[in-house]
């Protein structure tokens, strides 16, 4: 395959296309229900509202338009989030643009993020990290606006903080992206370095706030449950000065060994390794504030609080390293000779799908092999026998309540787990295991 000016958006858009379809078809083909985090986000669309126990609410919020519109087909979903997967990479190769001014480099910039598989091998589950990704690269792309145009506008302003907003909406963690950028960022580049300052920055603080209001009063209201669930998942409450050298070198770790097809891809990109790096580079400083700067500040959170970084919650992290390598080795890299490296992309590229496949063919104690589909239908047979009303309610844990909400044609409310309160507001219900189904 020959890259070259002629054809890049050609490539991109038969790429975009392939990977959208490819890892679509296979989960929907493969998997006999929708993994853990899609349902019980599901089971929170169900119930919406400005926030949930483990998270903010834009995941539900998402997730339930599709069901709205879709019902419970399972390939929806799958392509919900390659939709997000794929603006993640459009807006990442527009970055590259603007800043390479080449979409050779651009393209090569985004072919590398198949080395990650956060964007391809975990995909298909649509869940709070996967939903980060397009208010990720859009507030990388807008804040790059901001500081590379001359002048500022307040579209542009806006924009940002509407999407920063909804990041955050979609996961806490998206904060570090915003401290890397907009406090770190503009603070060293704007106000220490040229003294200059443009009040319009404060739209999108403001645009910011306003838009994060009506969940910082349900959080109030609701004792900051996500928030503890958060501190709860990092295992700080048992936490010893040894985890405080012990879970960041188990991080450090893990990145590098999540980085090792990405690494692979980059040697064949690469003739020689040799660059050279200037702090005076105002496009090298970006890089490094929007790629480095955040997992810094995560392996410091590490550090101080010997907490656990999982290695799911790195999902967006690293959607710009492939701009970063690309700009910082752009002198190293032979377009005309990017053979080995083609090769070893299409090798990732077939791999992940095909891997994906195999385990999830042949590994049959899956959350995806759970059998939803047929419980709910027994449920409403069960139920049916004694009710003519349609089941409204589902009380449960969201794993298994949720399926049944959504599974069952009448699209029962999730109301959280089975408490004597809740089933007593309810004027008929019925429980199988540990779920019961009701009327209002």
């Amino acid at each position: 395959m020959l890259i070259n000016r002629k054809n890049t958006n050609k490539l991109l858009y038969i790429f975009l296309t392939i990977h959208l379809i490819l890892w679509t078809l296979i989960p929907t083909l493969t998997n006999n229900n929708l993994p853990l985090d899609t349902i019980e986000h599901l089971a929170w669309g169900s119930n919406l509202d400005w926030g949930f126990n483990k998270h903010p609410p834009a995941v539900a919020f998402f997730l339930e338009i599709f069901y709205q519109i879709f019902g419970s087909q399972d390939w929806v979903y799958y392509l919900l989030s390659q939709i997000f997967v794929v603006i993640a990479f459009i807006f990442v190769f527009k970055f590259a643009d603007d800043l390479f001014k080449n979409k050779t480099l651009s393209l090569v910039s985004v072919l590398l993020l198949e080395g990650i598989y956060f964007y391809n091998f975990t995909t298909p589950e649509f869940n709070v990290n996967v939903c980060q990704l397009p208010f990720w690269s859009l507030c990388v792309y807008y804040s790059w606006k901001l500081f590379d145009k001359q002048q500022i506008t307040f579209k542009d302003c806006f924009l940002l903080g509407v999407f920063a907003a909804v990041g955050f909406l979609s996961k806490y963690l998206f904060i570090y992206l915003l401290i890397a950028i907009n406090l770190l960022f503009f603070y060293v580049i704007f106000i220490k370095r040229y003294k200059k300052f443009d009040f319009k920055f404060l739209v999108s603080l403001e645009v910011f706030f306003v838009l994060l209001v009506p969940h910082l009063v349900w959080l109030t209201s609701n004792n900051y449950i996500t928030i503890t669930y958060g501190l709860a998942r990092t295992g700080l409450e048992n936490s010893s000065f040894l985890d405080h050298v012990i879970y960041p070198l188990i991080f450090l770790g893990k990145q590098l060994g999540l980085l090792i097809p990405f690494g692979i891809m980059s040697f064949f990109l690469i003739n020689k390794f040799k660059f050279k790096i200037s702090l005076k580079d105002n496009k090298l400083l970006f890089l490094i504030f929007i790629n480095l700067v955040p997992i810094g500040l995560m392996l410091l959170t590490s550090i101080l609080i010997g907490s656990k970084i999982r290695t799911m919650w790195m999902t967006p992290f690293y959607l710009f390293i492939g701009v970063l390598v690309v700009y910082i080795f752009q002198k190293q890299i032979n377009l005309k000779k990017l053979n080995g490296f083609i090769s070893v992309f299409l090798i990732l590229f077939i791999f992940s799908p095909f891997a994906y496949a195999y385990i999830s063919l042949t590994e049959t104690d899956k959350r995806t092999d759970y059998p939803g589909k047929e419980i709910a239908i027994k449920t409403q047979y069960v139920w049916s026998q004694d009710h003519k009303e349609p089941i409204n309610v589902v009380l449960g844990d969201e794993w298994y309540a949720g399926n049944l909400s959504y599974h069952l044609r009448s699209r029962p409310t999730w109301e959280g787990p089975i408490t004597k309160d809740k089933l007593n507001l309810l004027s008929k219900f019925t429980c199988i295991d540990n779920i019961c189904v009701g009327n209002r």
